[in-house]
């Protein structure tokens, strides 16, 4: 079937959207519904994605967009002739972009990946670099609102007697073929029916470029270094971008032929203390003093309103979707999490010229001449626990346009948070749909910074003792 010919489709569940199309025109596509499926020339099965995906790039511009690029049309294709590499990071960004094959003829990856797709041979060589590229030797099961002919693929390429004809899968369970590993060679073979997932347009990050890396490190030793993480910046990359990262960053600076590994995380927009192992029995060790509480973190929080001092307990939803849902009443199922407020002190807002240098969002906070400093023990490890604890208090960190928005509707309509202190929802049916409104009206990515910064890190009792500089917030106070 030839792309002029696909049809229409359903969007998928997990928010991508599908489309077959010329690249030159996929931009123009980008914010419609039209989902489509083709086989190209008969040389592969492609489920090509774009994401509806509120959560903003850190940058991507039309500088390395394949449509971008000096084209010539040939039978209603294109050919490439001009392409600017993805490095260096641009500063604009773009819409996601992730598309799906099934290899139908075996041959090398890149070789494949730029006829099925129309790319240029170097953008999909440092989309590789980038670990931006995966495959699994079967095609995973189709989302539920996949169509009939896309799960009419998915059923050929998987039925029973092709699967025993592959060599490559005997010994294996469907799943463990099913599982994606990332391509790491421009010439690695992909035999017929392995299944593809190219992330087009991966997430970047620029702050990379412009930190002096060598001035963040705070300890090196021959087990591990510590870091004084810039915000803006991804500790070890993200699915789509291991390259951008500050474990390679950091590996650079110090002139190391080993990468660092990454023993733990917190969010692009934190700045602050983090281990990264120079070996893999590091990591696991240190893995395992997180997992017997023996590794201490304290953080700095730059509030909106006072936070009383002591304990703090919340339950968050156990579902990996942000804006992460906590709440004060013990939920079933529901992750504990508990902090410490060791502090809080009275601090100037930050002024326009500090905010502007790293990005702070302005959330509609209605007062901006004072603001909070707290010093908090983290007793518990969930990813965005500080945000959303301090957010579900009524005192958002400044900066965080994913969680003082949510603060600011909560405050001005009592209930408006399905699991908040006032919930006002009785039946399940009531709740999920006050859910469903919650995370389609909040939830935007922070550019660059917020006002939280991992300021201390110890472990072993304090044998390991780290503290990071002062928190960006503080360079405008007198």
């Amino acid at each position: 079937m030839g792309s002029a010919s696909a049809g229409l489709v359903s969007i998928f569940s997990n928010g991508y959207r599908s489309l077959s199309a010329p690249v030159s025109s996929w931009r123009t596509l980008a914010s419609s519904s039209l989902y489509k499926h083709y086989k190209r020339n008969s040389k592969s099965a492609v489920f090509s994605c774009l994401s509806s995906s509120k959560i903003e790039l850190s940058c991507l511009s039309s500088k390395v967009d394949v449509a971008q690029t000096t084209t010539t049309s040939v039978n209603g294709y294109f050919s490439y002739h001009k392409y600017d590499r993805l490095l260096p990071c641009p500063s604009e960004n773009g819409p996601p972009r992730v598309e799906h094959l099934v290899v139908s003829e075996g041959g090398p990856v890149l070789e494949y990946i730029c006829k099925s797709l129309d790319l240029p041979p170097l953008f999909v060589a440092d989309l590789i670099h980038f670990g931006a590229v995966y495959y699994a030797l079967v095609c995973p099961q189709p989302p539920p609102s996949a169509t009939p002919e896309q799960i009419r693929i998915f059923k050929e390429v998987t039925a029973p007697s092709v699967l025993s004809k592959r060599t490559s899968i005997k010994g294996k369970t469907v799943r463990e073929a099913q599982k994606t590993f990332r391509i790491t060679h421009v010439e690695q073979f992909v035999e017929a029916g392995t299944y593809l997932r190219v992330h087009v347009h991966p997430k970047r990050f620029p702050r990379c470029y412009e930190i002096d890396w060598k001035s963040r490190i705070i300890a090196v030793t021959d087990s591990y270094v510590v870091l004084d993480k810039p915000a803006g910046t991804s500790v070890g990359g993200t699915s789509d971008n291991i390259e951008e990262s500050c474990a390679t960053f950091a590996s650079r600076a110090l002139g190391f032929s080993t990468p660092l590994k990454t023993t733990h995380q917190i969010d692009n927009c934190t700045e602050g203390c983090v281990v990264l192992a120079r070996t893999k029995e590091y990591c696991s060790i240190f893995h395992g003093k997180i997992r017997e509480k023996k590794v201490k973190k304290l953080y700095l929080a730059l509030t909106a309103t006072p936070v009383p001092i002591g304990i703090i307990t919340h339950y968050m939803r156990p579902i990996n979707v942000a804006p992460r849902l906590v709440s004060e009443d013990f939920i079933k199922g529901w992750y504990l999490c508990k902090l410490e407020v060791m502090e809080c002190k009275e601090v100037p807002w930050p002024d326009p010229v500090i905010q502007q240098k790293y990005c702070i969002e302005d959330s509609e906070w209605p007062l901006k001449d004072r603001a909070y400093e707290c010093k908090i023990n983290l007793l518990t490890g969930r990813t965005h626990q500080v945000r959303a604890q301090l957010a579900a208090c009524g005192a958002p960190i400044v900066g965080d346009s994913m969680y003082m928005p949510a603060a600011i509707a909560e405050m001005a309509n009592p209930g408006l948070n399905p699991f908040g202190k006032y919930k006002k929802y009785t039946t399940e049916s009531d709740k999920e749909m006050a859910v469903t409104k919650w995370f389609a009206r909040f939830g935007k990515e922070p550019k660059v910074a917020i006002g939280l910064q991992a300021c201390q890190i110890s472990w072993d009792d304090g044998e390991h003792f780290y503290e990071a500089r002062a928190p960006w917030w503080r360079s405008g106070m007198a």
